[in-house]
């Protein structure tokens, strides 16, 4: 699978600050659609409150509704993993994803599975595991990665599967499809927590839409 590749920037760009020292700095994104900057040529596909840029080598997959035809997420898939992404509304100076990662973790609990948390590139993030049933009728293990970005007003929830949920140190490419991601919160007042209106791109961007 190819990926485009940030240009001098590896997983985490150092700089120099003033007085001379190297700063480790983290991911420049997700953005907020306010914060992006004039000279961002990144083409992204407008989905109402998520712009997500086409990464080659993956498909971007909308899970409609069919009775309401309202988008519930968005996902970017590939032959060896994909993410999955949804955005909800959060407090202005709160930490939603702080309050979420327990809920998380105890709703992967009471289904039998473990969810253990982890310091990740855009911080506290879950590595969670729960055992299903295959479609041959055998029983697995799906292993899926939680990161959260707490932004102004809203939270990104960004859930890998596959190998960047497993190959935690090989990730970078999927990261950097998170980090790409850009938020459009909107001005109305919404209900802490409450997903964020996702809606169909326009007909000349192709997107796969597959059945609920």
């Amino acid at each position: 699978m190819k990926f485009r590749r940030k240009s001098a920037e590896e997983q985490a760009a150092a700089e120099a600050d003033a007085s001379g020292e190297v700063v480790e700095t983290g991911p420049a994104g997700p953005l907020d659609a306010d914060d992006l900057p004039s000279a961002d040529a990144t083409e992204r596909v407008d989905l109402g409150s998520l712009l997500v840029a086409p990464t080659e080598g993956l498909e971007l997959r909308l899970q409609v509704d069919q009775e309401t035809e309202e988008v519930q997420s968005v996902m970017l898939a590939g032959p060896d993993g994909a993410v999955e992404l949804r955005a909800f509304a959060a407090p202005r100076n709160g930490d939603l994803w702080g309050e979420v990662r327990p809920k998380i973790a105890a709703d992967f609990a009471q289904r039998g599975g473990t969810a253990g948390e982890r310091p990740g590139p855009f911080g506290p993030e879950l590595v969670c595991e729960l055992t299903v049933r295959t479609e041959d009728g055998r029983t697995g293990t799906q292993v899926s990665r939680i990161i959260g970005v707490n932004g102004p007003r809203w939270m990104l929830r960004a859930t890998l599967l596959g190998r960047p949920a497993q190959e935690l140190d090989t990730s970078a490419d999927w990261e950097e499809v998170v980090e790409r991601v850009v938020v459009r919160r909107g001005a109305q007042a919404m209900p802490v927590g409450e997903a964020l209106p996702l809606t169909l791109p326009p007909r000349d961007q192709l997107v796969e839409r597959p059945e609920s």
